[in-house]
């Protein structure tokens, strides 16, 4: 391979780039936007679930358990209401989500020492959201329960409750439970998968679109010295791209980088390797411009959101979709940020899935060298 003729290409594909402000704009703007849309838009976090109450009781008791849910910041009180008729207009109009309904003998049947029923009316429409704030209203009425089983204990002359089982959590790695802090590291994936793909999807199908391939077939370039000079300008701009998507993630949505900063670039460097390859075989194989982002944005970009984890887990998936992402890189890239980012590991727990990246890398270029013919079609 002759260097200055692999420059002299990647020279002038700096240049394209340079001149085409479509380029620099989907290059530079496209990572801000999609950290900024997709960080702050993708979340799984539930609070401030706006909630009606009809309480029949209307006494110290039942105000006492309702200011419980107001002072929660899960829930925010909206709607006193009469009956149950308006508590279901404003579930079915979408004005809450949840609907608290407390009996009339709520206080006498708690100084009673009986149980009481309650009952949550909840939106059931999103089965995920439904499914915590059902949580969240058990987790306050069993504090309730506690506190009041305490107070009768304590009353009959005991001096402490042991209770049988007592839990006491501690969450590793995101602390504070916040989606964010999930989805980030996956993301830097989505946005490399994008850019990766998207670009080099054209560089080979836009040469002969504009005439100029018959020019480039007919110098001394050799075949290979033309790939890589097309691809040396998008790897740099990938790294570009990564080094942005890493900074928004660490100083804009606050998540932690435990791991090394120059493990997760290594690694990163193999997965634009694949990200490239698969572009390039992608612009070698359509014949026009609009049909290579079509394909690129299927190829690359809906396995990375849909199949790698980073939206769903895979865990959940049937068992035949799960072979399926077995042969997908941004599989083992997500997993590679995700352990890099929250539990700050080392190579040696991730060597697996960077072997399997370098063995994809080595099976895309030449996949890619393959199907390029230095010949007119």
């Amino acid at each position: 391979m002759n260097f200055p003729r692999t420059w002299a290409i990647a020279k002038k594909e700096f240049f394209h780039i340079y001149r085409d402000p479509r380029s620099l704009a989907l290059v530079i703007l496209m990572p801000a936007l999609l950290m900024l849309l997709f960080g702050y838009a993708v979340t799984l976090d539930v609070k401030k679930v706006s909630m009606a109450v009809l309480d029949r009781d209307r006494t110290q008791e039942s105000l006492n358990f309702i200011q419980r849910f107001s002072a929660s910041p899960y829930f925010r009180l909206r709607f006193w209401v009469r009956d149950e008729k308006e508590m279901m207009r404003l579930i079915d109009q979408g004005e809450v989500k949840m609907g608290l309904v407390l009996p009339w003998n709520f206080s006498k049947t708690i100084k009673a020492e009986k149980v009481v029923p309650i009952q949550a009316l909840i939106d059931g429409a999103d089965a995920n959201t439904a499914s915590l704030i059902l949580s969240y209203a058990q987790a306050i009425a069993r504090q309730y329960t506690q506190e009041k089983t305490i107070l009768k204990v304590t009353r009959m002359g005991a001096q402490s409750v042991n209770f049988p089982i007592e839990t006491r959590p501690r969450v590793w790695f995101n602390e504070d439970l916040e989606s964010k802090n999930y989805f980030v590291p996956g993301l830097v994936a989505v946005i490399m998968s994008i850019i990766g793909v998207l670009l080099t999807g054209q560089v080979i199908v836009r040469e002969w679109e504009k005439g100029t391939m018959e020019l480039l077939i007919s110098t001394p370039v050799r075949k290979g010295e033309l790939m890589m000079g097309k691809l040396f300008p998008y790897f740099f701009l990938g790294l570009l791209d990564l080094s942005l998507a890493v900074l928004m993630g660490k100083w804009v949505f606050q998540v932690p980088l435990r791991g090394s900063v120059a493990l997760l670039f290594a690694l990163s460097c193999i997965y634009i390797f694949v990200a490239l390859a698969l572009g390039l075989t992608i612009s070698t194989f359509a014949r026009t411009q609009l049909l290579a982002n079509q394909m690129a944005m299927v190829i690359g970009f809906l396995p990375t959101f849909l199949l790698s984890g980073f939206t769903f887990a895979i865990a959940n998936m049937p068992a035949w979709l799960q072979v399926i992402t077995y042969g997908i890189a941004p599989r083992y890239y997500v997993t590679i940020l995700k352990e890099i980012f929250l539990k700050g590991v080392g190579f040696s727990f991730l060597w697996r899935e960077t072997l399997v990246l370098m063995v994809m890398a080595i099976a895309g270029f030449w996949v890619a060298a393959r199907s390029f013919k230095k010949e007119l079609r």
